[in-house]
């Protein structure tokens, strides 16, 4: 189906790879597959002859239609398959007048356009899953390469604690390799052969019905469901919150990246090269150019899923509307998650970290972000709520007074009393103070060469 993206734009918000596979003509290219397995499927059969099915195979090729006059057609007809089908039983004709008799038989039209709908999200699944690769593999890469890296973790924007970088990088790894988890579900599993003809019953094959879907599904290599599933749009509808949630988690990760780019941060930064992230009137600017596809993506992808989740209030045996509002909306996410998926895939690959910049940021605050590890030091001898109070004025104290923490505290006999020097100075080297930091990287890693969700 054709996208609502227009060509100009396509390129910044998608992977090349998808808009061949949400391409008009590869989609008709699926829906011509869809019929030529239906034919060598009844061939096999027995109901409709070999010869037959070897015509109208020849026939499913997509050069040989014209896609503005099927699109026109379509407009009268409601949807793309009923003109479709007329014109492939036409060219079947034109070369064997008996096997056009057989074309499209004991099938309908959502037959058609569903699996094919299924074909092509099976086909960008498969592209998905080489950039999502990538891009695990680089962050996996990075966080073994700076699990020693201090740096700031923040909350509400805000200096909280220090941790080391590769924590941060190993969750990108992790989180994204759970969306490869349920993109592989959803291939093996939910991505099911649409076949039920007119209204769900295969009345128009006898008693054939199943024996001709179960052969269509092995032509097709997909899974048979127990029934039709027409205007049960469950199966769609978990391929779009599957897109929509690996798109927001490439935009948790390029929000991440934007802000660490952000000049009065300047921590990490997506690859360089000629002509990238630059301005039409700052020469000195360093956009990050993938982020912001990423974030594109990820703005669109909620809603462009909510339209999905709508259509599943269909109905009957066939829906008049919700089902048509799927046709651009499906590929669109599509489309958008490819974006995003390639856009962080090119950042985890070349991200280039600046870790004195980490180190001079995590120092900014002249000790205060080791606020808490003093804290808890200190309430092992006074308690937890004396402790806070003592080190929260003390904090309160070092801003007014522009003083680093460690010298305030040690002018402060409340806490000199039960800390020494030693010890004192010691809480504040951030990386003595990351917990379990160094097992979470080691757990989230292994994460990695398992299957499914964690």
């Amino acid at each position: 189906m054709s996208t609502s993206i227009s060509p100009l734009l396509a390129p910044m918000l998608s992977s090349a790879a998808m808009r061949a596979i949400c391409d008009d003509a590869a989609f008709l290219q699926f829906m011509l597959d869809f019929e030529a397995a239906l034919a060598r499927a009844e061939a096999a059969s027995g109901i409709v002859p070999a010869s037959a099915a070897a015509a109208i195979a020849k026939a499913c090729r997509t050069a040989s239609f014209d896609m503005a006059a099927v699109a026109e057609a379509a407009t009268r007809a409601g949807n793309l398959a009923i003109p479709l089908v007329k014109m492939l039983t036409a060219a079947v004709a034109q070369h064997d007048p008996d096997a056009a008799r057989f074309v499209h038989w004991g099938a309908t039209s959502q037959d058609v356009i569903d699996t094919a709908t299924i074909l092509q999200v099976r086909a960008a699944i498969d592209v998905l899953l080489v950039d999502l690769d990538r891009a695990i593999a680089g962050f996996a890469t990075l966080a073994r390469t700076h699990r020693a890296t201090a740096t700031v973790a923040r909350t509400w924007l805000q200096h909280a604690l220090p941790m080391p970088l590769g924590l941060k990088l190993a969750e990108y790894a992790a989180a994204l390799h759970r969306s490869r988890g349920r993109l592989a579900r959803l291939r093996a599993e939910t991505l099911a052969l649409q076949f039920g003809g007119a209204a769900g019953t295969l009345a128009a094959l006898g008693d054939k019905g199943l024996v001709v879907a179960d052969q269509l599904a092995r032509e097709l290599a997909l899974p048979l469901p127990d029934a039709p599933w027409h205007t049960h749009r469950d199966r769609i509808a978990e391929a779009a919150s599957v897109f929509a949630i690996l798109t927001g988690t490439c935009g948790k990760i390029a929000r991440d990246v934007s802000l660490l780019m952000q000049t009065d941060v300047g921590e990490a930064f997506e690859p360089a090269g000629e002509g990238r992230g630059g301005s039409s009137t700052l020469p000195h600017k360093r956009n990050p150019v993938a982020a912001a596809s990423a974030l594109a993506a990820a703005t669109m992808a909620p809603n462009l899923a909510a339209t999905i989740f709508a259509a599943q209030v269909q109905d009957h045996e066939r829906s008049a509307g919700p089902w048509h509002a799927e046709w651009p909306t499906l590929p669109t996410l599509m489309l958008v998650t490819s974006g995003a998926v390639a856009a962080v895939a090119d950042i985890a690959t070349g991200l280039e970290v600046d870790t004195a910049r980490m180190r001079a940021n995590l120092d900014s605050t002249h000790g205060l972000v080791m606020a808490e590890a003093v804290t808890m030091a200190l309430a092992d001898k006074l308690g937890k709520s004396e402790a806070h109070h003592i080190i929260e004025a003390a904090s309160r104290e070092a801003i007014a007074t522009r003083r680093p923490l460690r010298e305030v505290l040690g002018a402060n006999v409340r806490v000199s009393a039960h800390l020494d020097r030693k010890h004192l100075d010691g809480l504040f080297e951030p990386m003595a103070y990351q917990g379990v930091s160094q097992a979470l990287i080691d757990r989230l890693l292994a994460s990695l060469d398992t299957p499914g969700v964690n």
